[in-house]
């Protein structure tokens, strides 16, 4: 069965570029004019207990919500946190990349874009998404975290979090190397895959949002101890 991606872009001759080039990559694509009329549609599959998109390409600077909002809200939902999210757009400065992706995205991508490294992005993305290590125990529980690897929570002090992919697998990565500190490149690899394309500050942004979230202070860490130039270590017992 052919995956299914849901395209967001106000903009009708990239809109009609996208649906045409997703399809020549063998890709279902619903496409939408703006964020509600998406969110909607993804409720709705909620609701009636349908599957949900395998990828959402949101552009930012949209009629109405704007794309950075929509993305807060399908990530802060248990529901459709785990659905992997891109962005697209004109918006192309170091902030907004930082911001695009501190929203929950896993990739961020600019306008003009060419469609071969779209699809490149769109395949490493899927690549990560349905790797799953079979060796590993069902739960782990290390400090006062719980993590579930079938169901990919993880609980804090019995409090769940909620992770998107990219942040769940780089505490998984973290806390299974937690003897050694664990280099930037090897990161890089193990959570965004051997073909990564895009910039290391990727990596800081997602261990920012995911000390946040732990309550973690970088300057006095309790989990995730900074190796400036190196990388990083999980340090909770």
């Amino acid at each position: 069965m052919n995956k299914t991606i849901f395209v967001i872009e106000d903009d009708e001759s990239i809109r009609e570029l996208l649906k045409v080039a997703l399809a020549s990559f063998s890709y279902d694509v619903c496409a939408f004019e703006n964020a509600e009329d998406a969110l909607d549609a993804i409720n709705s599959h909620v609701t009636k207990n349908e599957p949900l998109p395998d990828l959402i390409i949101f552009d930012i600077m949209l009629p109405g919500m704007n794309g950075l909002d929509a993305v807060r809200l399908l990530k802060s939902d248990p529901k459709t946190s785990q659905v992997p999210v891109m962005m697209l757009t004109a918006k192309d400065t170091e902030m907004d990349t930082v911001v695009g992706l501190d929203c929950g995205a896993e990739d961020y991508m600019t306008k003009p874009f060419g469609v071969m490294e779209l699809g490149a992005r769109i395949r490493s993305i899927f690549r990560r998404f349905e790797t799953h290590d079979t060796s590993q125990p069902e739960i782990t529980t290390v400090s006062d975290l719980s993590i579930n690897h079938r169901t990919r929570e993880v609980y804090q002090n019995q409090q769940k979090l909620v992770l998107p992919f990219k942040e769940f697998e780089l505490l998984v990565a973290l806390i299974s190397e937690r003897d050694r500190v664990v280099p930037r490149d090897d990161l890089l690899k193990s959570v965004w895959g051997i073909d990564f394309i895009g910039e290391s500050r990727t990596l800081d942004i997602h261990i920012r949002t995911l000390r946040q979230k732990l309550g973690d202070d970088a300057e006095n860490p309790r989990y995730i101890q900074t190796f400036r130039n190196v990388g990083y270590r999980f340090i909770g017992k």
